[in-house]
């Protein structure tokens, strides 16, 4: 009868709807009807607690099987070994499926079952007649949570051990695993002992990287793999020599144990500059802007060749962040890390030493070379918050980052300048609690980060921001010449000629001498000029073509047609 229930009937095998069913409470004794197809159920001990399994959970009962005259054809109990089999797979009849998940925890039940719902009109010779409606006393020992992690039944997940915390392996973190692989019969097909993989890149076949993903750090799971997981319509050769063939469209069973991993993390949206954890750091703090950090550091290129060595000495090294005393890149990732923390960077040109040569301490960094940086964070000391300020402390934080920007300008280096100057002004920002000569000198920094930036953008063609960043000023300033001249600039090349006009006119007005802002005027004329040339050249163009189409239709002998206004259509 065991092997009855493996294999069920041709289409018996559904979903039934269990709305309603576990909202009833069931008394001892009772008889009611599971759905709408004839299935009924006799409480005969009440289960334990409110739960009961679900589709593809893993179940363990006990049975008694019999015919309605009371012909008992098979029992578990007889063999002394209780029955598993995955719920809601089609692994059972269709009326055992359906009246198992209507059960508790150690609950006993007795369920009749209808013809269609068992094996239907062939019957299961000999014990069973066709047309047969069958009898099951069955208690539900316990069962195992599955879980279809691709919900298509393609790999069901039934853990053998629970792992630590709460955490879940991501596409790019790098794991390690043992894995166990056999056919459905028990055969062999490969073993390891420890593998180390990036997740998106998989291992052995593609279900091991989609399992991993569902997996906590020591778990061990088992793994029922369909074929189009496994290898598919082509099966696979053995790999080595003690790996055995998988045969075309073969299912598998996968025991897999996720013994660890190392997070791997985007320190950059460009995906230039990666992190890979490996080992965590201490409680959730991490250095920010202007934090002065202590860290042990190996710098290595691509093929292993060591560029440098810092901090393993008495005392470790020590840098400032977001002050370029190390590769943006390194910058950028200690940034990311807690103390303790011991991380693996890997830095493109583009965050390291770009596209000259540069001489470091042990060797020589090729033009365009992929770094990569062994970096212990040992302490850190952060800057200042913004709420830890008094007022007075806002304003000098301020006047220091507007200056760090103009250094920054200086050296030609826009981009970050414009970041200093955006900086400087979030520590004034919100003065509402400043005294009036707080609230007069915040004034003064404000109109000048944003011309300065103003002027960043500019250098950055970045028109549009400079367009407002000037805007903000002559909102406070309506007077200030040199944010006319800024955004002047800025609209001539969005070629919005009469603001830049408009503009200019004004700051001569105000400062008739002005050198500079005269030569953006002469360039505006020039502007113009040439964009009324290019505009009589367009229209120009335009006439030329209808005059030889009017030709050559008069030419034609096409009737020239009165135009008038467009009119409605007076049917519609």
């Amino acid at each position: 009868m065991e092997d009855g229930f493996e294999n069920p009937a041709a289409g018996k095998f559904n979903d039934t709807d269990e709305d309603g069913v576990g909202e009833e409470m069931e008394e001892v004794g009772e008889e009611r009807e599971i759905g709408k197809d004839g299935l009924m159920k006799k409480i005969i001990k009440e289960g334990d607690g409110y739960e009961g399994p679900i589709n593809g959970d893993e179940v363990e009962v006990h049975y008694v099987g019999s015919l309605l005259d009371g012909t008992r054809f098979d029992s578990s109990y007889d063999r002394e070994m209780p029955f598993k089999f995955k719920l809601g797979l089609g692994h059972v009849i269709q009326g055992w499926d359906d009246g198992i998940k209507t059960m508790k925890k150690g609950e006993k039940a007795l369920f009749t079952i209808p013809p269609a719902l068992a094996y239907g009109e062939s019957g299961s010779p000999p014990t069973i007649p066709p047309n047969a409606t069958l009898q099951f006393e069955i208690e539900l020992i316990s069962w195992t949570k599955v879980k279809d992690i691709c919900k298509d039944g393609g790999i069901l997940k039934t853990i053998l051990s629970e792992g630590e915390n709460w955490q879940t392996p991501k596409d790019s973190d790098e794991v390690l695993v043992k894995y166990e692989a056999r056919l459905d019969d028990g055969t062999l097909v490969s073993k390891s002992e420890e593998v180390e993989f990036i997740v998106k890149d998989g291992c052995f076949c593609p279900a091991l990287s989609k399992a991993v993903k569902t997996m906590k750090k020591g778990e061990k799971t088992l793994l029922t793999v369909k074929p189009q997981y496994a290898f598919g319509e082509k099966g696979r050769e053995p790999a080595g020599g003690n790996e055995c063939v998988v045969p075309p469209n073969t299912a598998l069973q996968i025991t897999l144990e996720l013994v660890s991993w190392k997070t791997v993390s985007e320190v950059t949206t460009d995906n230039k500059v990666l992190k890979k954890i490996l080992k965590e750091g201490e409680g959730y703090d991490r250095p920010n802007d202007g934090a002065v950090v202590q860290v042990k550091l190996i710098g290595k290129l691509q093929d292993g060749t060591v560029i440098l060595k810092k901090g393993y000495d008495e005392v470790p090294f020590e840098f400032k962040i977001d002050e370029e005393q190390v590769i943006d890149g390194l910058d950028r990732g200690v940034k990311t890390m807690k103390k303790g923390e011991v991380s693996l960077l890997t830095i493109h040109p583009e965050y390291a030493f770009g596209s000259t040569e540069s001489h470091q301490e042990f060797a020589t960094v090729p033009a365009n070379s992929t770094v990569c940086y062994d970096v212990e964070l040992i302490s850190f000391e952060k800057e200042k918050d913004l709420w830890e300020l008094t007022t007075q402390e806002k304003i000098e934080a301020s006047g220091r980052k507007k200056e760090e920007g103009n250094t920054l300008f200086k050296k030609q280096k826009y981009e970050r300048a414009s970041k200093r100057y955006e900086k400087a002004l979030s520590f004034i920002e919100y003065d509402s609690a400043f005294t009036d000569d707080e609230k007069q000198q915040a004034k003064l920094l404000k109109v000048s980060c944003n011309l300065n930036n103003a002027a960043c953008k500019l250098k950055l063609r970045d028109y549009k921001q400079a367009v407002k960043l000037c805007t903000k000023v002559l909102d406070a300033d309506s007077k200030n010449v040199k944010a006319l001249y800024r955004r002047a600039q800025a609209c001539i090349q969005l070629v919005d000629l009469d603001l830049a006009e408009m503009d200019i006119k004004k700051a001569l007005e105000i400062d008739p001498d002005n050198r500079d802002v005269k030569l953006e005027y002469k360039l505006l004329r020039e502007k113009v000029k040439e964009y009324n040339k290019k505009d009589a050249q367009f229209y120009g163009n335009i006439f030329a073509k209808m005059n030889r189409v009017e030709h050559l239709n008069s030419a034609n002998g096409v009737r020239k047609q009165d135009v008038g206004p467009m009119t409605i259509d007076s049917k519609a």
